[in-house]
């Protein structure tokens, strides 16, 4: 059995820099070059081979099982999510619903303050259970853009309204996962990671439902 040595190439932060390198590559094929998604995440996936194969002397057959695991984890269940979850917002906006939704929310109050309450924290709390993995942000956002928030407002506070439900929905998998690689408590992780989402929540939902008013 490959155990994994935190420290291979005798330094701890060199080996953290070779560790990361198929990430930062990922992003900046996405960001900054606009590579294509799929493209992008095979070169990133063949140097994470090559990090675990001669940085972390992983046996070559066991990264590629490793990729095979992660690659059968990632459609099911999370892509299989987020592609239902596209689904339905697809049908929604092809029958006219989201149109209907969308008039509904602002229909309930003039104020826009409450209207980004009810759309971002209400409204993404449903998606994040029916959906999740960005799902309810990116979805919450637009109706906020639609209402009258200029975007990088409605992105804010979609995104720090979500660190509310999130703990509840798709930052489960995460947890459940380091657990079972790990051998962690599963309790004790969960607890950790709610404790600074919920700081993260309560120190910025005032803030963002106050600016939210002047648009």
């Amino acid at each position: 059995m490959y155990q994994q040595d935190v420290s291979p190439l005798g330094n701890l932060g060199l080996s953290a820099l070779v560790a990361a390198l198929p990430l930062v590559v990922l992003f900046i094929l996405l960001g900054g070059l606009k590579v294509k998604a799929w493209i992008a995440s095979l070169v990133g996936l063949a140097l994470a081979l090559g990090v675990a194969i001669f940085a972390y002397q992983m046996p070559a057959d066991q990264a590629g099982l490793s990729a095979l695991v992660g690659a059968a984890f990632g459609v099911f269940p999370a892509m299989w999510v987020v592609v239902n979850a596209l689904w339905i917002h697809n049908m929604t906006v092809k029958s006219g619903a989201f149109d209907i939704i969308q008039r509904s929310f602002v229909a309930v109050s003039n104020d826009r303050r409450i209207q980004g309450l009810i759309i971002a924290f209400c409204f993404g709390a449903v998606l994040e259970a029916l959906a999740g993995f960005g799902a309810p942000v990116a979805i919450c956002a637009v109706l906020l853009v639609s209402i009258g928030l200029k975007p990088l407002k409605a992105a804010t506070a979609a995104l720090v309204a979500n660190t509310a439900p999130v703990a509840y929905g798709a930052v489960a998998l995460p947890i459940i996962t380091l657990s079972a690689v790990t051998d962690l408590p599963l309790r004790d992780l969960s607890q950790m990671t709610g404790r600074p989402t919920r700081h993260v929540e309560s120190g910025r939902e005032v803030e963002i439902a106050g600016s939210s008013g002047s648009g």
